[in-house]
């Protein structure tokens, strides 16, 4: 049985740690924006505005965002989590610990994890990040709506050969961006988007996160 264009996609795609340097042509990134775009939405709302770094903006960016993470504390637009429990839990753990096993951090050793925590804010190397926002107005739907942006975003990216990661570690700097980026108040700033060719000699990209299977997320009924 052959797998289907989008399961291959969607197999292939992962959370890339490390990307090379080298830029993406405007051109490719116009037509990854324009496949993400193409993602569903709540009345056809398309509540996303996406603000895109590229060459010089993009080392600026990430150098003050780095500094602002070192001294101050995060201050996302919208609550984090309250908690993680049970299985919630025991996934986040096993991806936190398979990372930390590719990139040589043994338990414990809460400074090298500090290190590779900060790895966020530098953006993980990526010549290019995504600021992606939605009108507060729009609540929960619009940001649920732009969950399915970050879906098509990435899956696009993996169909041209690039490789990305979403970062809620980002936005967890809410007023920094909103200033750094003119971000007009009236829209939350949920998440940033890391992405490019993905370096893939680097560790950090040597592993991969299993899925649950249908019987821990479905509830059949008749």
């Amino acid at each position: 049985m052959t797998i289907s264009v989008l399961n291959q996609l969607l197999r292939g795609r992962y959370s890339c740690r490390a990307f090379r340097p080298d830029p993406v042509p405007k051109t490719e990134i116009e037509q990854l924006l324009i496949s993400a775009g193409r993602a569903p939405s709540w009345c056809n709302a398309q509540p996303w505005k996406v603000v895109v770094t590229t060459g010089d903006e993009t080392d600026r960016f990430r150098i003050a965002l780095q500094q602002e993470a070192t001294n101050r504390p995060p201050a996302p637009d919208m609550p984090f989590p309250t908690s993680y429990s049970g299985v919630y839990q025991d996934r986040r753990r096993a991806c936190g610990w398979a990372l930390y096993e590719a990139v040589g951090v043994k338990k414990g050793d809460r400074e090298a994890s500090q290190r590779q925590m900060m790895e966020n804010f530098a953006l993980f190397g990526a010549p290019h990040c995504a600021i992606l926002s939605s009108p507060v107005e729009l609540g929960s739907y619009g940001a649920m709506d732009c969950g399915g942006f970050v879906t098509a975003f990435s899956l696009a990216a993996q169909s041209l050969g690039l490789a990305c990661i979403p970062q809620a570690a980002v936005a967890s700097y809410g007023p920094f961006l909103h200033r750094y980026f003119d971000i007009s108040d009236d829209r939350l700033i949920l998440c940033a988007i890391s992405f490019g060719y993905p370096d893939t000699d680097h560790p950090a990209n040597g592993f991969r996160t299993d899925r649950a299977p249908l019987g821990q997320f479905v509830d059949w009924r008749g």
